[in-house]
């Protein structure tokens, strides 16, 4: 854990393999973290910064949405193109949007939920080798599929104690 508050569950690195099963669960189990973070939150408290010039809960919920799309594409390029280059996103851009300023949380809430449905099936059928795959990455450079799955199962978590730290220090 961390004292700051950008980083409650602290900063991601790159890390020895993991258990890939053991990541896929955190990925499957990812959508019903975040809905369970922001079941009975009204409008004002989705508005609310976690954080000074942090994002609101209502922002994370679709940034999760925006990123975890992405790397569903970021893992079927990976298997289906030989080191292909990935695109990057201006995801703060991508937050201050009307969509993911204003747009209702359920949207985000069930585009999650099926997404990961389809990206936990694909990832389950992946061995050792197909995630030893890489992808190059234009900030980051080449990173393995098993990267990438640290990445998105350390990402979920992350937000998703943004919101409750924020649920926590207001009492919520």
């Amino acid at each position: 854990m961390s004292n700051d508050p950008r980083y409650p569950i602290g900063k991601w690195k790159e890390q020895p393999p993991t258990e890939a099963a053991q990541l896929i669960d955190q990925i499957a189990a990812a959508p019903a973290s975040l809905a369970a973070a922001v079941k009975g939150l009204t409008e004002q408290q989705l508005d609310t910064p976690y954080r000074d010039g942090g994002w609101t809960p209502r922002q994370i919920v679709h940034h999760i949405a925006d990123s975890h799309m992405n790397a569903y594409i970021r893992f079927k390029l990976g298997m289906t193109e030989d080191n292909p280059t990935v695109k990057p996103y201006n995801e703060k851009l991508w937050a201050e949007t009307i969509d993911g300023k204003t747009a209702p949380v359920a949207v985000s809430l069930s585009l999650v939920e099926n997404v990961h449905a389809r990206w936990v099936h694909f990832l389950r059928t992946l061995d050792s080798t197909a995630l030893a795959r890489k992808v190059m990455h234009p900030e980051n450079g080449p990173m393995a599929l098993t990267d990438l799955l640290n990445l998105y199962a350390w990402h979920g978590r992350h937000h998703t104690a943004h919101i409750a730290g924020l649920r926590q220090q207001n009492g919520w």
